[in-house]
């Protein structure tokens, strides 16, 4: 049997006698479009046209209403998140690995993960502040993984002038690295500082937002303030 619906040329003829329906007109997408558009713009006016209808206790009402929608959607939002945070590992303390570790620890450390990893020696001064600066971080950012390893256990003769250094991966990839005592300040390095500039990163979700290092024209006056002239 043949489609009544096929554009042919039979098809035609049986629609002028009116023995078949005309076919329907087939809807561009601007009129798609068009429809959506008017769609909209009628709902808009009947709710334009429904708040002018209100006196002030129906606006009071619908008011309070709205308050609660929004307070719902934001209790709605942060339930989400706390539930998107508990479901995320936690770590909150520095953890030693080594060269074996590395790839596992680092590397592969999962989605969403921000790792800072330090390379230190023994006996460097500014090594044993960053440690100590970072058993502090660890413990306030525990959803960021703090590492520590020996260097000579991860890069062989990795030269010693280049402690100390720190490594930023997210999700497996390297962000930043500050190699060296100058790029990280030497050991002035506040935990503060250290904060500030993971958080700049984004490995810290710091609400430090200005450098707390102390600028070096306020340094020289508190300095000339100490002297007795």
């Amino acid at each position: 049997m043949q489609n009544p619906n096929e554009d042919t040329e039979w098809n035609d003829i049986l629609r002028s006698k009116g023995i078949l329906p005309q076919k329907e007109k087939e809807v561009s997408e601007d009129e798609i479009v068009n429809m959506i558009e008017e769609t909209i713009k009628q709902k808009q006016a009947e709710k334009d046209k429904q708040l002018s209808e209100l006196d002030l206790d129906g606006l009071d009402e619908l008011e309070d209403s709205e308050d609660e929608a929004v307070i719902e959607e934001y209790r709605r939002k942060r339930i989400a998140e706390l539930k998107r945070l508990a479901e995320k590992p936690r770590f909150g303390d520095v953890m030693e690995v080594s060269g074996q570790d590395y790839v596992q620890e680092v590397n592969k450390a999962g989605d969403g993960i921000w790792v800072v990893i330090h390379l230190y020696k023994q006996g460097i001064q500014q090594c044993a502040l960053i440690n100590q600066h970072m058993r502090q971080l660890a413990a306030k950012f525990p959803y960021t993984k703090f590492l520590k390893a020996v260097a000579q256990t991860c890069i062989p003769n990795f030269p010693e002038r280049n402690l100390p250094s720190l490594f930023v991966y997210f999700e497996g990839d390297m962000k930043k690295q500050f190699i060296g005592p100058h790029e990280l300040r030497g050991t002035a390095l506040t935990c503060d500082e250290l904060e500030y500039i993971l958080g700049l990163v984004g490995a810290v979700d710091t609400k430090i937002k200005e450098d707390p290092k102390p600028k070096i024209k306020d340094k020289l006056f508190a300095d000339l303030g100490s002297n007795d002239w």
